[in-house]
């Protein structure tokens, strides 16, 4: 095939109308979560909103997935808040910038795709066990309190917390309580009101309510505290005497961000029909990012699946949104800095407990329980939160390729992937893994959006990974104006996983 025929246009979109109000909707979701974010990591609340402002317009304007919004993470607040509490916060801001330069390395060598070869089970274990860890240590802020440095110690405490609220409750400890459950009890129900009210962001209405009980009744419950202007957070970055560690440290956050924005930009490409993710310019975005809100004092970013949710929701077309929603943040930080003091933490927290539950989602659990993949999950996600986020994700992946060889004792083919003709035609043959995702999904990006394409799949196994991938980018193309045949030569192994009976062994 013509090789011109094999490429989607890489110019920009041009600036649309509908991205100046879906401009306006993320910047009201990302302001509440920006801050619950940095008090959760033991950064300074003012972090959380200067990472919002360069990865709107830093990682926005190189836009590599046009309308995915990157800022603060809740899958990097475990990481960030160990860290701060080991090497201080002046360190942990060098440790963005040398994790934006690794990720800016990644870009160039060009191995974006190579980030996807995790196992689904793993990846959805991880941000269970981060949302695990999360929801532990806020709970400790919602009852007045604290947070320990480690879930376990967390959970040990939470009794005894409980307990004493009931026999020797303190008016502050009472006001944060209420105003916590306040807020985690609007975020429930703001989901079950009209679709027109749900226009707005729950989070801002629930943070914005608990501020005005807080200010008028609950008095006493502690607030934000931020000094000194729009510039408050600006520190050096500072090098620990413990290289060794610093550059660990620094890897581990490049990385985790960078599987976390680029799973981030596959889900936001199922989202809408426009322009496809460029996975290779969007961890230079990121890495320019995090280096630039390293410098400024900001803490480390990525792509955000709720942000860019909200941004596609409200009729985004084109990157020039997350810039804007970077652009509205900056003005808020010069206007309204001493209106921010006014919130309480325990509406934060209650905001972080409601993102951290919805981490641990069902609906994957289910889907994984199908493919008999839930231990995987499981011995992850109870790693991560009761570990450490890199052992949990060791334990996970190596659970994983036992899994698989396990369910693959003897391979008969390496994987082989074969494009021709007009209407182009995929022939698949082989072992289908989380192994091979990258390759598939390399190949599969090279069959023009918005024609017919056949897919001639002769596979020895498949697993959910590889499932995931195929049916994901069926779905995108599909909905993009083209079609898709799917053909199984022997065993369905695609078409039994479709009907929700997936093999997972070979016969």
């Amino acid at each position: 095939m013509d090789s011109k025929t094999m490429v989607t246009s890489t110019k920009p979109a041009r600036f649309q109308l509908a991205d100046i109000p879906a401009s306006l909707v993320v910047f009201l979701v990302a302001v509440p979560l920006a801050l619950g974010i940095a008090n959760a990591s033991g950064a300074p609340i003012a972090s959380g909103l200067i990472g919002c402002i360069v990865g709107g317009i830093v990682a926005g304007a190189i836009a590599g997935a046009p309308l995915q919004v990157t800022g603060p993470a809740a899958g990097l607040t475990v990481l960030v808040f160990g860290m701060v509490q080991k090497f201080g916060w002046t360190t942990m801001c060098a440790i963005s910038v040398i994790a934006g330069i690794f990720q800016l390395c990644f870009g160039a060598l060009k191995i974006a795709r190579a980030c996807l070869m995790i196992s689904p089970a793993v990846v959805h274990g991880m941000l269970a066990g981060i949302g695990l860890t999360i929801a532990l240590a806020q709970s400790q802020v919602l009852l007045g309190g604290k947070p320990r440095p480690a879930a376990l110690l967390n959970l040990q405490a939470l009794p005894a917390e409980i307990g004493e609220l009931f026999t020797h409750p303190t008016t502050p400890e009472v006001h944060a309580t209420i105003l916590g459950l306040v807020t985690i009890a609007i975020l429930i129900g703001w989901g079950y009101l009209p679709a027109k009210v749900r226009l707005i962001p729950a989070a801002l209405v629930s943070v914005l309510t608990a501020t005005i009980l807080g200010n008028l009744f609950f008095t006493e419950a502690p607030r934000v505290a931020i000094k000194d202007g729009p510039l408050f957070a600006f520190q050096m970055p500072q090098l620990p005497a413990d290289v060794l560690g610093f550059f660990v440290a620094a890897l581990t956050i490049a990385v985790v961000a960078s599987v976390e924005s680029l799973l981030c930009a596959v889900a936001t490409d199922k989202l809408h029909n426009g322009k496809r993710a460029n996975l290779d310019r969007e961890l230079i975005g990121q890495g320019a990012a995090n280096t630039i809100s390293g410098l400024l004092g900001g803490m480390p970013v990525t792509g955000v699946i709720v942000r860019s949710a909200a941004n596609i929701a409200a009729g985004a077309k084109t990157n020039v949104s997350a810039i804007l929603h970077g652009v509205w943040i900056t003005l808020f930080v010069l206007v309204a800095t001493p209106q921010l003091n006014r919130i309480p933490l325990a509406a934060l927290a209650g905001l972080l407990i409601h993102v951290g539950v919805r981490l641990v989602n069902l609906h994957h659990i289910k889907e994984l329980h199908r493919h008999k993949e839930v231990i995987v999950y499981a011995v992850t996600s109870l790693g991560v939160a009761f570990v450490n986020l890199l052992a949990g994700v060791g334990f996970g992946i190596g659970l994983a390729v036992i899994l698989l060889l396990v369910r693959v004792k003897e391979p008969r083919r390496v994987l082989d992937l074969k494009i021709s003709g007009e209407p182009t035609a995929l022939t698949i043959t082989g072992i289908l893994d989380f192994l091979a995702v990258p390759k598939l999904t390399a190949a599969l990006a090279k069959i023009p959006t918005g024609t017919k394409a056949t897919i001639e799949l002769n596979a020895d196994f498949m697993d959910h990974a590889a499932y995931e991938a195929l049916h994901s980018w069926q779905q995108t193309h599909q909905r993009t104006g083209g079609t898709v045949e799917i053909n199984e030569a022997h065993t369905p192994w695609y078409g039994d996983a479709q009907r929700g009976k997936p093999r997972v062994t070979r016969n």
